[in-house]
């Protein structure tokens, strides 16, 4: 008798694989399937994505359809989620909420299929809802998709919980030290973002991420700077710098273009947070690796004169 193959599901190494990759992965190795992942990005899957999307779609959501394009025909399922909301006042940008149905027409012709869990609490769809609904779309039992989803979420906070410890120990560390307010898919992805931590790393700086937070704490703390930011990434960094920005010796603002949440966000970071320098760093198709080294190199001078170590 042929044993029963064991489907494949394939993560997009973009958007919020950053965010949950932990909790993905966990989810669907307790329920016994195997997970594949797009490789990191390159030149290639930003042009395929390019390709793929209208002039007007931000960098990320261009290197996310060259991730999915990576993976199409070698997995049964590639996971995208609607994420739209996590409550009043905590909304997701238009592109998550977005994001599966535009994914599922960009590949209509591929005869590839697509799994997706929606996560709105104003329309009361929680997480542990959308993950019950996902695991029992697959065939599994209740009982068997609860106890993949708790085991799976103790991963997630525990992995997540040693991540922000290691955060909060770079703030103490000698030397300049400077706070990277990016989405955890522009500032880790190895293509754009990895170019910046790198170049301030051999430049002999500890960069520090805002992101990596815990997040109801900075959520809290965002209202120091603006009680009207709407976007619940958006809200974590702004919390975050006020939180830490007496700890670091700079900001830089980083986002991908053109980013509709970030181009408020960061206007509003610039005018309202005085104490520390900022680079306000924009990073798109075209941006080449010496434009981004010339303008650190400028930023930490800027840093170091300021300090008087120049």
């Amino acid at each position: 008798m042929e044993a029963k193959k064991t489907p494949v599901v394939g993560l997009p190494r973009a958007m919020l694989y950053y965010r949950y990759r932990t909790l993905w992965h966990a989810f669907f190795e307790e329920l016994g399937m195997k997970t594949v992942v797009s490789g990191p990005t390159d030149r290639e899957i930003l042009d395929r994505g390019t390709a793929l999307a209208i002039d007007e779609a931000c960098l990320s959501l261009k290197i996310f359809l060259g991730h999915v394009a990576a993976l199409e025909g070698k997995c049964d399922y590639i996971l995208i989620p609607r994420v739209s909301s996590f409550g009043r006042h905590r909304n997701m940008c238009t592109r998550f909420e977005a994001l599966p149905d535009l994914t599922k027409n960009v590949f209509r012709e591929s005869g590839q299929k697509f799994l997706t869990y929606d996560i709105d609490v104003l329309q009361k769809k929680d997480e542990p809802a959308a993950f019950l609904a996902l695991g029992q779309a697959l065939g599994f039992p209740v009982r068997t998709v609860r106890r993949a989803y708790k085991a799976a979420k103790k991963a997630e906070q525990s992995q997540y919980k040693a991540r922000v410890r290691e955060q909060e120990l770079l703030y103490k560390k000698d030397g300049l030290k400077i706070l990277i307010a990016a989405h955890s898919y522009v500032v880790e992805d190895p293509y754009i973002g990895k170019t910046v931590t790198s170049y301030l790393k051999k430049a002999g700086v500890t960069p520090v991420r805002a992101d990596i937070v815990d997040r109801k704490a900075a959520v809290e703390c965002s209202v120091q700077i603006s009680h009207t930011c709407k976007w619940e990434f958006s809200r974590e960094i702004v919390g975050s710098i006020a939180m830490h920005c007496d700890k670091v010796n700079g900001i830089i603002l980083l986002s991908a273009f053109p980013c509709g949440p970030d181009s408020m966000v960061n206007e509003l970071l610039a005018r309202r947070v005085k104490r520390v320098p900022i680079l306000n760093l924009v990073l798109d198709s075209q941006t080449g690796t010496a434009g981004v080294e010339t303008r650190l190199e400028s930023f930490i001078d800027i840093i170091r004169f300021k300090e008087g170590q120049l």
